[in-house]
């Protein structure tokens, strides 16, 4: 569906995408995770065929961005980061308009419409006025309507950005629908659950680079351990403390706030460290996440 080989994207003397490699199967889920800047964004809009590639080759559907543009984008559905929906108008209304930019007959954008309306969960506002609809709903709208020509590739950046955890899991039962019913989902996100929980494979961008590749079992099965205990110590500087638990599990990681011990056996690890008479503030164990991977390879959070 999708294959960029030193894809590039440079502005001026900053590089913002440095020669990445991408192959998108099929059906796949793929995500494009990392930190703000990371050149997730920038790819995207190469994807989308609204900003060309400074360098390399990119083919969408077998055709080219350079000079296929228009066929590209009559068969793909963009999420962008922002809504712009048309706040005056009613949910209806912007299903309506967005899918005559299409060329689409008449009778079948209002039929794709309808079964849109249903599949955003929005039947009993389709006759609000946008402007007057919470986050989530504007959110399930802009889904609904880079959806409206059917396409077989749907480009989401950061969708779920700025929602509360109620309105995020219900967008993600939105997208885990389109996935079963086939679509090709690319998405770019900068929260390691939503990544885990929607991509099937994913690369970790820094600084417009890839610096892993796989699934996010693979990733964190490669790059961290089974568990992670989490220490906290009254201390303005926990870089003072890590001397005290060094040999304990495989690595320790030192946060502005806390230390990170990356072990087999959580609740095993924190018996060793009181065993050594250190009493942290307090202590977490939790499973591996995509954050730990991302801060092995990089040495920073993902929220950078």
């Amino acid at each position: 569906m999708i294959k960029a080989v030193g894809l590039r994207k440079s502005f001026g003397d900053f590089t913002a995408v440095d020669g990445i490699d991408v192959e998108v199967a099929p059906g796949e889920s793929f995500g494009f995770l990392g930190p703000n800047g990371a050149g997730k964004t920038s790819t995207m809009k190469i994807i989308g065929c609204t900003s060309p590639a400074s360098g390399g080759t990119i083919r969408i559907l077998g055709m080219d961005p350079a000079s296929q543009a228009s066929k590209i984008k009559a068969r793909l559905g963009v999420v962008p980061q922002e809504d712009a929906l048309d706040a005056d108008l009613t949910v209806f209304e912007n299903l309506l308009v967005y899918g005559r930019y299409f060329g689409l007959p008449r009778a079948t954008v209002r039929a794709r419409a309808e079964e849109l309306l249903e599949f955003a969960q929005l039947v009993d506002k389709r006759d609000e006025i946008v402007e007057k609809l919470s986050g989530g709903m504007k959110r399930r709208l802009t889904i609904a309507r880079g959806l409206i020509n059917t396409p077989q590739i749907v480009l989401l950046d950061e969708p779920t950005t700025g929602l509360d955890p109620q309105a995020r899991h219900i967008l993600w039962d939105r997208l885990f629908r389109l996935k079963r019913e086939g679509v090709t989902l690319v998405l770019t996100t900068h929260y390691m659950d939503e990544a885990e929980q929607l991509c099937d494979r994913l690369v970790v961008m820094d600084k417009g680079r890839i610096v892993a590749e796989g699934s996010p079992r693979a990733l964190i099965a490669e790059h961290a351990s089974r568990e992670v205990l989490e220490l906290r110590f009254d201390v303005a500087d926990h870089a003072e403390r890590a001397a005290d638990v060094e040999g304990i599990g495989a690595r320790v990681e030192v946060l502005a706030d806390r230390l990170l011990l990356y072990v087999e056996n959580g609740d095993v690890a924190l018996e060793q460290v009181t065993a050594r008479g250190v009493h942290p503030m307090s202590s977490l164990v939790r499973r591996a996440s995509l954050e730990d991977v991302f801060l092995r390879l990089t040495g920073r959070s993902l929220i950078e």
